[in-house]
């Protein structure tokens, strides 16, 4: 089935290909000749010309399928579809090369990935086309997500990259994304999206080219500086198709080339994209003093899927208190949650903290607070080896919370903080009744940041 379907694919991607005369948008120069082919240290890529016709798939040359053009739209209509609003923004240059019909066939062949990807980005699409119009950014970078984690906030990587635009701890700090025992911020839909778009900016205005900037994003700014010196002093070109790189970065910049292509002509590749409404998605609700993140979504009257799909960030089943955090819920949901919690009559922490003694052990505690040891575990991020040491801070349940806290959600199993001993005391705080304040605004606000002036190697594992 898997053979029949990338035939299919294929099959189709040639069609339109072929169909369509290869055009660059409003952003691309069509008079300039593509650079003259070169050896970089393995076969030339070969710039995409117009086919004329179509042949049996196994014989098809794909260095010679166009690239398919940006459909054209009216400018000065505000449209109700996201998605006719992405497409005005379009503004890279048009990749032309084999590999971007490669990744067009590869997204085409597995339609049922492509649909879940596209259906779990729909939360945060609004949100990030909006922050890229502010900048002056191409449209189309509102689909790096797709590239990087199939637009999944928990997604982590063997290189310990985390979140929507998969940072590495160290790039993280750079850009001001906190990462602590309480919370990862690399997961924070609003604050890793304004790191990662400051961090674009940084390597466009560095390089004076998308496409080179991505490369760095992927592999790092200061190997990609390396490969274009490298050409340069060769005498070869320096666009992105012309350099020698990993296979990865390779394939990188063509994979957004090809979801820009069937996103700007999705009917002519046969897919349907979800509807996704040309307004804001969720609101950011500051709150005051601790919070059970499942006394939130039950205030928001959400699944705790839902609610953690806009909450990521969270490493322990705990809103803390002693700083200014904020819930995202969906916009609809804002009113609900406000009116819920300032009627709310009972406790919004069922955790305390607790401080190891000298000589326990996890077992011990648990027995005390009558929770699994299992359990107790998980929602401290201890691994099962792990014995924290004395002075160590734990949380625990309070009072009478504990079948609550045995269905607490496990947030960050692959983080673990039992190295750093002694912990630092985390403070819950308290909440009073009616303890919000509520953002009713088009787009999440969040405590302001710097975002970091440098623009340190990203989270790509050639990094060098």
């Amino acid at each position: 089935m898997q053979s029949i379907a990338r035939r299919f694919a294929a099959l189709l991607c040639c069609a339109v290909a072929l169909a369509i005369p290869p055009a660059g948008n409003a952003a691309a120069d069509d008079s300039d000749p593509p650079p003259p082919p070169a050896q970089t240290g393995g076969t030339a890529p070969i710039a995409a010309t117009a086919g004329t016709g179509l042949t049996a798939v196994s014989s098809i040359d794909l260095s010679k399928l166009g690239t398919p053009s940006v459909a054209t739209v009216d400018l000065t209509t505000e449209s109700s579809d996201l998605w006719a609003r992405m497409r005005q923004g379009f503004a890279m240059r048009d990749l032309s090369m084999d590999l971007v019909t490669d990744r067009q066939i590869w997204y085409l062949a597995r339609p049922g990935a492509l649909r879940n990807t596209l259906e779990r980005g729909r939360k945060y699409l609004y949100f990030i086309v909006e922050e890229l119009e502010k900048r002056g950014m191409p449209t189309e970078l509102a689909l790096l997500p797709m590239v990087e984690s199939a637009y999944n906030p928990m997604a982590y990587s063997p290189a310990r990259a985390s979140g929507l635009w998969q940072f590495i701890p160290s790039t993280g700090k750079d850009f001001s994304l906190d990462q602590n025992w309480w919370v990862d911020e690399r997961r924070d839909i609003v604050a890793s999206t304004n790191a990662a778009l400051t961090y674009l900016q940084a390597l466009y205005e560095m390089h004076g080219d998308w496409h080179l900037a991505l490369a760095s994003y992927n592999w790092g700014e200061n190997a990609v500086a390396r490969a274009v010196a490298k050409n340069k002093a060769a005498g070869l070109p320096t666009e992105f198709a012309y350099l020698s790189m990993p296979q990865e970065t390779r394939y990188y910049v063509p994979k957004l080339q090809a979801l820009k292509n069937i996103i700007a002509n999705p009917q002519l590749f046969g897919i349907t994209l979800p509807p996704i409404p040309n307004e804001p998605y969720f609101v950011s609700i500051g709150t005051r003093g601790g919070m059970d993140l499942h006394t939130a979504a039950q205030l928001a009257e959400m699944p705790m899927k839902d609610f953690l799909e806009l909450n990521p960030s969270f490493n322990r089943p705990v809103i803390p208190g002693e700083s200014d955090h904020h819930v995202i819920v969906p916009k609809d949901k804002a009113g609900t949650f406000v009116t819920n919690l300032e009627n709310h009559d009972r406790p919004l922490l069922s955790w305390k903290t607790y401080t190891v003694e000298r000589g326990e052990r996890v077992e011990q505690i648990a027995a005390r607070f009558g929770i699994s040891p299992t359990k107790l575990r998980e929602v401290n991020g201890l691994a099962p080896r792990m014995r924290p040491g004395p002075g160590y801070t734990l949380l625990v349940p309070s009072g009478d919370a504990v079948a609550m806290a045995e269905s607490a959600p496990v947030l960050a199993p692959k983080l673990s903080f039992a190295s750093q001993a002694p912990a630092p005391a985390p403070r819950l705080g308290k909440q009073p009744r009616g303890g919000s304040t509520a953002r009713h605004s088009s787009k999440a606000s969040h405590a302001s940041k710097s975002a970091g002036a440098k623009a340190g190697a990203h989270h790509n594992k050639h990094r060098k």
